[in-house]
C-alpha cells in the first residue's frame, strides 16, 4: 500500500485510494483557471473536468483488474496519482494470451468510453497537438479527446504502459518469456531515448515529456531486472536463501535492547517473537529510529512493532516468496515451520541478493 494513500472506497475486494498529491493536481488546476482571468465558474469547471478523467482512469484500472480476476489474480488497491492511476496486481500472468488479454481490457475501456460519448451526444472533435483541455466550455468533447489520446499513449510498445506489456505478450508466444521481456523493455527504452533526443536536437523542450521519457527508461529497465531475477529463482526454494542466524526479541523487550541489537551486529529488522517461539511482528530499523525520536528507551518494543500477517515456508518456491515479499510492508519475511508454526528464518531482498551473487559465481568458476 502507498503511503500518503487514502481509501475512498472499495469494489469486489479492490481498494480506491487517491494520494495526497492528487489534490495538488486539483489545486493547481483550479488556480489556473481562476487567475488566467476565467473566474471563479472557469476554476469549478476545471476541477470538475480533472475529477471526470480520473474517474476515466480508475474505470481504466478496473478493466485490468476484472480481466486479471478471471485469471485467479487480486488487486489489493488502485492508487490515484497526479499521473495516473497504478493497480497493484498481486502478480502479472506468465501466460502470454492472459497477458494480452489483461493489459488490452485498460484501453479498450476508454474506447468504450470515447465511443459511448460520441454515439449518445454526436460529437466532433478535431485532434491537434495545441488542443486546450482546460479551455471553458465543450465538456464533452475534451473528455472523449482525452480518452481517445490516452488509448493511444497506453498502447506505445513501453514499460509501463500497457503496449508495453502487449509488445512482451506477443514476443512471448515466441520465444522465452525473460528475452521477451528484455526486448521488449529494451524497444520501450529505446523509444524514450529517440523522443527525449528529438526534444533536445530540435529545441522542443517539454518538462513534463522529458519527466515521462526518463521515467519509461527507469521502469523499463526495472521490469527486466524484475524478470530476470524470477528467472535466477525460479528453482530455488525459500529454505536456499533465508537467514538462519537471527537475533530475536520477546514482547516485553524495550527500545533499548532492540537499539543493542541494532549496534551489535548487521541485522536490521527483529522478529519479536511469544514464549512459545509465535511470531508476534517485526521491529524494523526504520520504526525503531522512529520511536527513539518520540518515547522513552524503556518503551516496549511491542507498541512501536508493526504486524507481518505474510509469511512462506521454508519448501516454498522462492519466486513466489519474492513476490509476496514485495507486496508485504515487512522488510523481512518470516519463514515459519508448517508443522510447529515456529520462526526457523527470515527473507530479506539482500540475502536473496547475496544468494544469487553466491551461485552466479560458482556457476561461473564451473564453467
Amino acid at each position: 500500500m502507498m503511503k500518503w494513500s487514502y481509501r475512498l472506497f472499495s469494489v469486489g475486494g479492490t481498494e480506491v485510494r487517491v494520494h495526497a498529491t492528487f489534490l495538488l493536481l486539483l489545486l493547481f488546476v483550479a488556480s489556473q483557471s481562476y487567475f488566467s482571468g476565467q473566474g471563479y465558474l472557469a476554476a469549478l469547471e476545471s476541477t470538475l473536468f480533472i475529477i471526470a478523467i480520473f474517474t476515466c482512469v480508475v474505470l481504466h484500472e478496473f478493466g485490468h483488474v476484472t480481466a486479471a480476476r478471471g485469471y485467479g489474480i487480486r488487486t489489493p488497491d488502485i492508487t490515484l496519482l497526479p499521473i495516473g492511476g497504478v493497480a497493484r496486481l498481486e502478480r502479472m500472468p506468465r501466460k502470454p494470451s492472459e497477458e494480452l488479454v489483461v493489459a488490452i481490457c485498460g484501453p479498450l475501456v476508454n474506447v468504450i468510453i470515447a465511443a459511448g460519448i460520441w454515439l449518445a451526444f454526436g460529437i466532433d472533435a478535431v485532434f491537434h497537438p495545441g488542443y486546450d483541455f482546460l479551455q471553458s466550455g465543450n465538456f464533452f468533447q475534451k473528455l472523449m479527446v482525452w480518452n481517445v489520446i490516452m488509448v493511444v499513449f497506453n498502447l506505445v510498445p513501453a514499460f509501463p504502459m500497457d503496449g508495453g506489456r502487449v509488445l512482451r505478450a506477443i514476443f512471448a508466444m515466441f520465444m522465452e518469456y525473460g528475452a521477451a521481456t528484455r526486448r521488449a523493455a529494451s524497444i520501450g527504452q529505446g523509444i524514450a531515448m529517440m523522443v527525449a533526443i528529438y526534444m533536445l536536437l530540435n529545441h522542443t523542450f517539454h518538462p513534463m515529456l522529458l519527466l515521462i521519457c526518463f521515467f519509461i527508461f527507469m521502469a523499463a529497465g526495472q521490469e527486466a531486472a524484475t524478470v530476470t531475477q524470477q528467472e535466477a529463482t525460479r528453482n530455488l526454494r525459500v529454505r536456499d536463501a533465508m537467514l538462519t542466524d537471527f537475533r530475536t526479541l520477546a514482547p516485553e523487550a524495550t527500545l533499548r535492547e532492540g537499539v543493542e541489537l541494532l549496534l551489535a551486529g548487521s541485522q536490521q529488522d527483529f522478529p519479536v517473537l511469544d514464549t512459545h517461539g509465535g511470531m508476534q511482528g517485526m521491529l524494523t530499523r526504520h520504526d525503531l529510529i522512529s520511536a527513539l525520536t518520540e518515547k522513552d528507551l524503556s518503551h516496549p518494543v511491542i507498541d512501536v512493532m508493526r504486524a507481518c500477517p505474510s509469511s512462506v515456508e521454508p519448501i516454498g518456491g522462492l519466486t513466489e516468496a519474492l513476490d509476496t515479499l514485495n507486496a508485504s510492508d515487512c522488510p523481512a519475511l518470516p519463514v515459519l515451520d508448517p508443522i510447529s508454526g515456529k520462526l526457523v528464518g527470515l527473507l530479506t531482498a539482500e540475502n536473496v541478493g547475496e544468494t544469487l551473487m553466491v551461485r552466479a559465481a560458482l556457476m561461473k568458476q564451473r564453467a
